[in-house]
């Protein structure tokens, strides 16, 4: 490189090198201020953005358990025709009724259970269970019935869970 390649300034245009120094930590300054509102509103936006994504699972799961309720109301509301079902099909009169008709009522009893099991609803309580405190209650314990001891001798009324949830327990007579 030549010496005349290079194109110096004179002093006068440059100016004071205090000024220079001055201007410098001006610009320095504000700089630092930018970064720092540039932080500040990333970490806002942050927040925001996770206050977004907590809302929307918030909002996911508010709705999940009011259709876990509203499915279970149902099914409390379902329960009572089911057992009526079950108290008429247990009568003396059940037997007496035409065989078409006991049998047409039987399927509707039967779309109704299967309609909640599609639900996700099981009904449970059935004779030869063995008694688990979680599921069954014990109406009676009989002594003079066949079979094991803590075994269940005769449902009275089933039970219904929506997985491990039992929504109504067994009524049961076990063996004592």
């Amino acid at each position: 490189m030549r010496e005349d390649d290079v194109d110096f300034e004179s002093g006068e245009e440059l100016g004071d090198v205090g000024a220079a120094q001055a201007k410098l930590k001006k610009l320095k300054d504000e700089l630092e201020k930018v970064k720092k509102e540039r932080q500040e509103y990333l970490d806002g936006w942050q927040r925001c953005k996770a206050d977004a994504i907590n809302s929307k699972k918030d909002a996911e799961s508010r709705a999940a358990r009011t259709a876990e309720l509203l499915r279970e109301a149902l099914v409390h509301d379902i329960i009572p025709a089911l057992d009526s079902f079950d108290m008429a099909s247990e009568s003396e009169a059940w037997n007496t009724i035409e065989p078409g008709w006991r049998g047409g009522m039987e399927r509707v009893r039967d779309q109704l259970i299967e309609a909640l099991k599609r639900h996700g609803i099981e009904r449970y309580g059935k004779v030869g269970d063995m008694l688990d405190h979680v599921v069954h209650e014990v109406v009676q314990e009989a002594e003079d019935m066949p079979g094991k001891s803590g075994e269940v001798v005769r449902v009275l009324r089933s039970g219904y869970r929506a997985g491990e949830r039992v929504l109504r327990p067994a009524q049961i007579i076990t063996k004592k």
